[in-house]
């Protein structure tokens, strides 16, 4: 089941689950860290999970979303 990239005005970079039931979300912190959350909702096939880790630069934290999309993804049948 494909992510894909929500528009927003925030100060932060969020992708949806194409179920709607799961989003990731990065965004930078003062001192120049990242922040990677996951938030799965209770509703959601796959059952709810909250995630949250804190890596020091932007490239981690592309490969912590490429990696927890890979591993939150849903297959098209077990989404029916």
């Amino acid at each position: 089941m494909p992510w894909s990239e929500v528009e927003t005005t925030e100060r932060y970079d969020e992708w949806e689950r194409a179920d709607g039931y799961a989003t990731l979300r990065v965004r930078e912190r003062a001192d120049g860290s990242y922040v990677v959350r996951l938030d799965r909702l209770e509703q959601a096939p796959d059952g709810r999970s909250y995630r949250r880790e804190r890596v020091g630069d932007r490239e981690r934290a592309d490969e912590l979303v490429t990696d927890w999309k890979e591993a939150f993804d849903l297959s098209e049948e077990s989404s029916r």
